[in-house]
């Protein structure tokens, strides 16, 4: 769901540590910490986990943090980074040369030329001229409300014409990306958070974190359960940000991610009417079907890119959608703020 404005490099990162004593296998004993940073992915990112020490644990969450750094300059459409080719890079050649890069950015631009195919071309990386476009508009408008305007029609009908995901050329061998349309970009914003959150995820079992929870901005990915054998407990955020209920439901996971993508975070209003940022790839305007969708799915790259899916379509085709797909769920928070679910989403609902 989400774009990243800015690439962090943590210098200025806040870690606040807490602890709560628990007693484990019988013997040791590990204390539950928690670890919140700024500024990778332009967001919050609160890790939760246990140690036998705060310094063991501190440890643990400089790798994490590590990675989520790589992965965040990796997935970057906006900087350059000193030796790193990146999707700026590759936007920058579009049109010109193969771009040789990293393994992890083939890896997710297959991932994601399997979702589009999954999704009916609902989650479209190769979208980059259209989303550029609203995001201009959408800062201007920020910028400056009294003036703040839509684009025309025109341009978005134009730029659409150059979001064809066939003529993103991907070898594999030779670990290279072209974008053969040289009017083409790519923007990763509605996949890419959610599958480096689900690979710091996998890196956090290598390194021995088998029970912790990652929340980086509005992708949230438990491993495992909680040190004590029960469920993580997560609040699914009410899109009224002036009700004093700050969570509409309450869900426990394990080993599972819970995504949610809305109207009320980042968007724009003109002549009154609210425009937020999740682009419709059919109409190339903002759905406004519902004021926001959660996904549960046990990988948080599936689920960052269903929970758009889903936003973009009507409530009937979102629902066949999700009650045919395993191990998925999905709660939609209609416009007049009624909740929906898919058929066993209430299954992970505690009062």
């Amino acid at each position: 769901m989400n774009r990243g404005k800015k690439a962090g490099i943590l210098a200025a990162a806040a870690i606040l540590l807490g602890a709560l004593a628990l007693r484990y296998d019988g013997s040791k004993e590990q204390t539950r910490y928690t670890a919140t940073f700024l500024d990778v992915f332009d967001t919050k990112t609160d890790i939760i986990g246990y140690g036998m020490s705060q310094a063991a644990f501190t440890e643990q969450i400089e790798q994490l943090k590590e990675k989520l750094v790589y992965y965040n300059e990796l997935y970057d459409i906006y900087h350059d980074y000193e030796g790193i080719n990146n999707i700026k890079t590759i936007n920058d050649n579009a049109g010109i040369a193969p771009v040789r890069v990293d393994p992890e950015i083939i890896r997710l631009l297959l991932f994601c030329k399997k979702i589009y195919a999954d999704t009916n071309g609902q989650v479209n990386i190769a979208m980059g001229s259209v989303l550029s476009i609203w995001h201009d508009y959408r800062e201007a408008g920020n910028e400056n409300p009294a003036d703040a305007k839509l684009p025309p029609a025109e341009d978005l009908r134009v730029a659409a014409e150059h979001t064809d995901i066939t003529k993103i050329i991907i070898d594999e061998e030779a670990s290279t990306v072209y974008l053969s349309d040289p009017e083409m970009s790519l923007d990763v914003g509605s996949v890419g958070k959610g599958y480096a959150v689900q690979r710091v995820a996998e890196y956090a079992k290598e390194i021995g974190m088998e029970h912790v929870l990652l929340s980086v901005g509005g992708n949230v990915c438990a491993v495992g359960e909680r040190l004590d054998g029960t469920k993580w407990r997560l609040g699914i955020q009410n899109p009224d940000l002036d009700s004093e209920e700050a969570y509409v439901r309450k869900v426990d996971v394990a080993d599972a991610s819970v995504v949610t993508s809305g109207n009320y975070q980042r968007y724009y209003i003109v002549d009154g009417e609210r425009y937020c940022h999740i682009i419709d790839p059919d109409t190339q305007m903002p759905a406004d079907y519902f004021l926001s969708v959660s996904i549960i799915a046990k990988d948080s790259g599936v689920a960052d890119a269903l929970s758009t899916s889903v936003y973009n379509m009507p409530y009937e085709e979102g629902l066949a959608f999700v009650n045919a797909l395993d191990g998925v769920e999905a709660m939609w928070i209609m416009e007049d703020k009624s909740m929906r679910y898919s058929e066993n989403f209430e299954a992970y609902v505690v009062e």
